[in-house]
């Protein structure tokens, strides 16, 4: 039992606010009590006080898109449009590559930098989710994996029902782990057949999974699809029951007013990856509209093949000022919805919202610390929350807490994973940087 002692404490919900003289009870895997510093003493008395002077408390950040595997691709395919992107360099590096070892080693990776920069659970889609899931385990993430399904033989599986079968053996095996979760990931319209889709979205309502995917993320993809099928990829996704309160649609650069205004109604959440839809020139999502629609809006890094960043303060701050400067509106999508957009509003798109991404008596505790009066780039501070979403930087997050265990302290990975990590990344330097290049040659 621990009772957190922060100069702030960060809430989320229903307002973003700044609380003072207030601290936090922890016990196991759970918040228990909010309150001032006497009440928390006084009731436990037994507790271990942790000062946390210098840093302010808010609930562990959510990233809702990534790839996590691809960590070990970072670099690999720079400068290309998606199209070439996928195809001249992706699809033969993974078809080369992408085994169990390539996505727990890269796994392992990308989890330790997410946790580092204070993201406590990361949205995944990619082969071999077992590999994903034991890393994230070993380096203490929280993950919602993905029953990831593509119409195309990979090193992982021949055909989709071995895909979700697969997927549904790996649930299986963790159902027990309180940090694993679970979504149907169909990648994307122009991957996966009406069939497939029909069964998935049977699957989601079944199991109760959130079902995520890649949705008009180019001009192309959509332009292509009524060219060869007569209806926009949305379309086929209404016409198939996919848009409802499940979906995450997943860049979602080309969508109508219709569209938007659809999946408000439906209650589906828009997750925007803007580092990587810039890199690849996909085009700026439509996320001011989106918001004004009344869609919930998130935050995603997409993979560090697309990104080279796993950052969502970096990720956010972008999304943000996009939005400003794509309307011509200064106040669309304000510091206090960015920070929502990372914690309450990524919840509610994963199905969460009871469980993490508030502060507040109940819920699991995956907290951050970051500090905010102990570097150049931190001072002065007018507005506290201002200051967390627009020069807020993963270098600021001090310690981690995930289901209640310290994960990160003092900016140092605990426990296994302070082992681990150094492991992973002198075989990436070893093995993997010169596997990949042998590909690419």
């Amino acid at each position: 039992m621990q009772i957190l002692a922060p100069r702030h404490v960060i809430q989320t919900h229903p307002t973003v606010e700044v609380l003072e003289n207030t601290c936090v009870l922890i016990d196991q895997d759970r918040i228990v009590q909010v309150g001032t510093r006497e009440e928390l003493t006084h009731a436990f008395p037994q507790a271990d006080m942790v000062e946390l002077p210098h840093q302010a408390l808010m609930p562990g950040l959510i990233n809702c898109h990534t790839h996590a595997a691809m960590n070990l691709l970072r670099g690999a395919a720079d400068d290309l449009a998606l199209h070439d992107w996928l195809q001249t360099r992706i699809w033969p590096l993974e078809g080369e590559l992408a085994d169990g070892e390539f996505v727990y080693d890269g796994a392992v990776l990308a989890a330790a930098e997410m946790l580092l920069g204070g993201t406590t659970t990361f949205n995944d889609m990619y082969f071999y989710p077992e590999q994903t899931v034991q890393a994230a385990l070993d380096v203490g993430a929280r993950v919602v994996a993905g029953i990831t399904v593509i119409e195309f033989p990979t090193r992982y599986a021949a055909e989709p029902r071995q895909y979700i079968e697969l997927g549904l053996q790996a649930r299986d095996k963790y159902r027990d782990e309180p940090t694993v979760h679970w979504a149907v990931a169909p990648h994307a319209p122009y991957t996966v057949s009406d069939e497939t889709f029909a069964h998935l979205a049977t699957l989601a309502e079944e199991l109760d999974l959130p079902i995520h995917c890649h949705l008009h993320e180019t001009a192309s993809e959509v332009s292509d699809a009524v060219s060869r099928h007569g209806e926009r990829p949305f379309e086929r996704f209404e016409r198939l029951g996919l848009i409802n309160e499940r979906l995450l649609v997943v860049h979602g650069v080309h969508l109508s007013d219709r569209e938007l205004a659809c999946m408000a109604k439906a209650g589906s959440s828009l997750v925007h990856c803007p580092s990587s839809n810039l890199k690849l020139a996909s085009g700026l999502a439509p996320t001011a509209k989106a918001l004004a629609a009344g869609v919930n809006v998130v935050v995603g890094t997409d993979g560090a093949a697309s990104n080279n960043k796993l950052d969502l303060w970096e990720e956010g701050r972008l999304a943000s000022l996009l939005a400003k400067g794509s309307s011509g509106d200064a106040t669309v999508w304000p510091a206090h919805r960015l920070i929502q957009s990372w914690t309450v509003d990524a919840a509610r798109a994963l199905g969460l919202e009871n469980h993490i991404g508030q502060i507040a008596p109940g819920f699991l505790a995956d907290l951050i610390t970051v500090n905010i009066d102990l570097h150049p780039h931190q001072l002065p501070i007018h507005n506290l929350v201002s200051k967390l979403a627009y020069s807020g930087a993963a270098r600021d997050v001090q310690d981690v807490w995930v289901n209640g265990r310290q994960v990160v302290r003092a900016q140092q990975l605990q426990g296994a994973a302070a082992q681990l990590l150094p492991e992973i990344l002198r075989k990436t330097q070893r093995v993997w940087q010169t596997r990949v290049e042998k590909v690419g040659r």
